[in-house]
């Protein structure tokens, strides 16, 4: 990257939603994604579904897959890569509920369209092998009716998911959507990591702040800057998922007046709701990441999990800053079970059948969270849930659509500035978002 460039639009974050964006008005303008990580296509351990385990225990300072701990307790990971979460996931690829896409008001021809876009790059049906068809079956078998064979819709029963890996084990991620840009108008940096967004100050041609650039540093941490082309529907768009688009907000002005003061951040918009809500979908199965995958490793196990979503959750928990600096993690909450009914929800769907007393103990003794041991953790399922709890991924919220954001995605109080991601979320949608944020994108 030259110290100074300009584009019509620039996307903060390739990822899930940032690279089917760029590929969009890539058709129409001059677009440059500024991605803080690398390249997917150099990883093995991205690019194969036997190393998806690889992945995500990584803990080194240029992996794909950056770890972090909520102030809760709780081991997490967020992307660090081009593609975004959908090159360090599990895979899985289904639709919003029909719900969902009414509720958000959009129109659900362009939502349909959108996704096939989206799935005649990235997206496959499975193949079903003896544990797939076995549990299909005992589904099918105990009432989880009707069986709809494969779709990518959400509906009711049994049904065989999309994946974004092929027939051959290979990932697909959101970048392969990439292949669709205009590479003659699309600029991808990489080990580009935007520190700020750039405001005019208010006045008679601005009514309000407007954003007309960023600043970002390159993987030896020069400094430099990219700006606006002098075009006032040119924008800055945040795509850098529910963590960090809620972060950049706040390091570039727009957060909580106090906090950011705190932090020695000059004010360009006092906006409590920056970085509230932040939740996630909880699970309590025995991921700990390190331990697991050192075993896993040195043996022959092959071993499955059965997951099961309670959807919500109600509890919510808010993100803030640590420091000013964009490559350190915020401090996250997601107050687990703070709401007495998510804690009823998962004692009563998720183990009501558990049948193996020496299950619950080994749970309890693996090292799956930071989080205190209380000795009622074996006889009670509900504090079994709160000392075992972890992550199955999927946060949202912290710039959600009618709080900091408009129906169009254009931040509330500012010009020049949208947010497309997750972080606008009011809820997780389906049982995996990647589909829909990468729908969303396009």
């Amino acid at each position: 990257a030259p110290p100074v460039v300009y584009f019509d639009y620039i996307i903060i974050g390739g990822g899930t939603a940032g690279c089917p964006l760029a590929a969009t008005l890539s058709q129409n303008a001059t677009v440059l994604v500024l991605e803080r990580g690398g390249s997917p296509y150099r990883d093995f351990n991205i690019t194969n579904v036997g190393n998806f385990g690889s992945t995500i225990s990584d803990t080194s300072p240029h992996s794909a897959s950056q770890i972090f701990i909520s102030e809760d307790g709780v081991y997490n990971t967020r992307a660090r890569v081009l593609g975004g979460g959908s090159a360090i996931n599990a895979g899985f690829y289904s639709h919003a509920e029909p719900e969902f896409v009414r509720d958000a008001g959009w129109d659900e021809d362009l939502v349909r369209r959108s996704y096939d876009w989206v799935e005649s790059k990235v997206a496959f049906e499975p193949q079903v092998k003896q544990w797939q068809s076995a549990v299909r079956d005992a589904l099918v078998e105990i009432g989880v009716l009707p069986y709809n064979g494969f779709t990518y819709n959400h509906v009711d029963g049994t049904k065989i998911g999309g994946t974004i890996f092929d027939d051959q084990g290979h990932r697909h991620t959101a970048a392969d959507l990439l292949e669709y840009a205009n590479p003659l108008t699309v600029k991808v940096y990489l080990h580009a990591t935007v520190s700020r967004i750039l405001f005019t100050n208010k006045g008679r041609q601005w009514p309000k702040p407007r954003a007309y650039g960023v600043v970002f540093e390159d993987a030896l941490g020069i400094r430099k800057r990219a700006f606006l082309r002098p075009n006032p529907q040119n924008e800055v768009i945040l795509t850098a998922g529910a963590l960090g688009s809620p972060q950049l907000m706040m390091l570039s002005g727009i957060g909580p007046a106090l906090h950011l003061k705190s932090h020695g951040i000059h004010v360009v918009l006092d906006q409590p709701n920056s970085g509230k809500p932040s939740s996630l979908t909880a699970e309590t199965m025995a991921r700990a990441i390190d331990t697991v995958h050192a075993y896993a490793a040195n043996t022959s196990l092959k071993g499955g999990v059965i997951l099961e979503k309670v959807r919500g959750p109600l509890s919510s928990g808010d993100l803030k800053l640590r420091s000013r600096s964009p490559r350190d993690n915020p401090a996250v909450t997601f107050n687990y079970f703070k709401d007495p009914q998510d804690l009823r929800s998962f004692a009563r769907l998720r183990y009501a059948h558990l049948p193996v007393q020496a299950l619950v103990d080994l749970m309890l003794n693996l090292p799956v969270n930071l989080r205190p041991r209380h000795v009622s953790s074996s006889i009670s399922l509900e504090q079994f849930c709160i000392d075992t709890v972890m992550t199955i991924w999927h946060y949202h919220g912290g710039c959600q659509v009618g709080k900091v954001v408009d129906q169009d995605y254009r931040v509330v109080g500012v010009d020049g500035l949208r947010v497309i991601d997750g972080s606008t979320f009011l809820k997780s949608p389906g049982t995996n978002p990647q589909a829909t944020v990468m729908m969303l994108g396009r």
